[in-house]
């Protein structure tokens, strides 16, 4: 198993403008670049990620701030597992602060189905099986562009034969799903473990890839996501969506946020391939892709949709959605894949790096401790510590 993990940065590292955060023991959260597989602490230019992505032209900006040299990524890296760690030396941590952690889901085609599954079993994966064929031959693998007028006719066809779902209305429908997916400063980063809540039977990951959305809703940077998803709490009813999704360490981000410049924007996003691993313990493995090229949505019309009726002064992220929704069996015939704890998830994408994490229980893992009163009083004792002759 890829535990813990010795890979982070893309294949083009050379040539990507990236960003991300490490803690640094003494003075708290540090915003870094990555400059030829060290991280420089450019957090006296940037205070925060949200500072940086905020800025009128953020890749050039960051290119252009000067910093303190920390050390090799990789011996950072080593130094992130929280059962390894030297709390003497810094580690990483989510590369996002003040931005809003959003999610848009029923994005794909086979998660839609898989998502109208889950409602029709009411959580239990034993019925999965039996329904997916059921949703299969009545709607097949493939379905119109949302908000369409052939969507719209799918939709007449359903509903008049009592078929229709909440989930194909936002698979289908004008209006995307987006929802919050975490608080401010909840996500984790790679190299630390995810958490799934204990009385989950019926969970997985979403391999995705992550928009940076500005306040003015410009898409300035990608990174990748793990978007943990309890089935069965969600397949009980979509008003425990919140409970589904929200729970400690189930939003994993990182490695690094890889900033929009010259070689590298939205058209890349929207042909990125993402895969994933997951490993088990006991030798199980699991292999999966995602291609953004199948996505019934554009990224620029969910960061639109996310934007038309909110404002995010310090701006947010956004899961795209996944397609990858595993249903071969693991362990007993007929209930499909779950989690085991230990499992190493590697979501990873050629231009965007790799993301590892490690599954444990959501109370098993680090609490979230560290919250906006800490990072604001964090800052003002650093400006205090390291400008001492303008403090007023």
């Amino acid at each position: 198993m890829n535990w813990p993990p010795t890979a982070a940065l893309p294949a083009d590292a050379d040539a990507a403008t990236l960003v991300g955060r490490v803690w640094r023991p003494g003075l708290g959260p540090s915003v870094v670049a990555v400059r030829g597989g060290e991280l420089v602490d450019v957090t006296g230019a940037f205070p925060t990620v949200r500072e940086l992505t905020e800025s009128p032209d953020p890749a050039t900006a960051l290119a252009d701030a000067p910093g303190e040299p920390l050390g090799p990524l990789a011996e950072i890296l080593a130094n992130t597992p929280p059962e390894t760690r030297d709390a003497t030396r810094p580690h990483l941590l989510a590369p996002v602060d003040l931005h809003v952690v959003k999610a848009a889901g029923v994005t794909f085609a086979a998660s839609m189905l898989e998502r109208v599954i889950e409602e029709r079993v009411r959580g239990d994966a034993g019925a999965a099986a039996d329904a997916r064929a059921d949703i299969h031959a009545l709607i097949g693998t493939t379905t119109p562009r949302p908000g369409s007028p052939e969507a719209a006719k799918l939709r007449e066809v359903l509903v008049a034969e009592g078929r229709w779902s909440q989930y194909l209305e936002v698979g289908l429908g004008p209006d995307a799903e987006i929802f919050t997916k975490a608080p401010v400063l909840a996500a984790v980063g790679t190299a630390v473990d995810a958490g799934v809540r204990r009385d989950s039977t019926w969970n997985n990951p979403e391999p995705e890839v992550v928009i940076v959305v500005s306040s003015a809703g410009a898409v300035v940077g990608a990174t990748l996501g793990n978007d943990v998803n309890l089935r069965d709490v969600e397949g009980r009813s979509a008003l425990l969506l919140p409970q589904a999704k929200d729970n400690n360490a189930s939003a994993a981000l990182g490695p690094f946020l890889r900033l929009f410049d010259a070689g590298f924007g939205l058209d890349d996003v929207r042909v990125a391939t993402v895969t994933l691993t997951v490993d088990g313990e006991d030798g199980y493995h699991l292999d999966g892709e995602s291609s953004m090229a199948e996505i019934s949505r554009d990224p620029a019309e969910l960061a639109a949709q996310l934007m038309r009726s909110h404002c995010y002064p310090d701006g947010a992220v956004l899961y795209l959605g996944t397609m990858f929704a595993p249903t071969a069996d693991r362990h007993t015939p007929g209930l499909g894949f779950t989690h085991d704890e230990g499992d190493v998830v590697t979501v990873a994408s050629p231009r965007l790096g790799t993301l590892t994490n490690r599954i444990r229980p959501a109370d098993a893992c680090e609490p979230w401790t560290f919250g906006l009163a800490d990072l604001m009083r964090s800052l003002r004792e650093r400006y205090v510590r390291e400008a001492p002759e303008e403090r007023s």
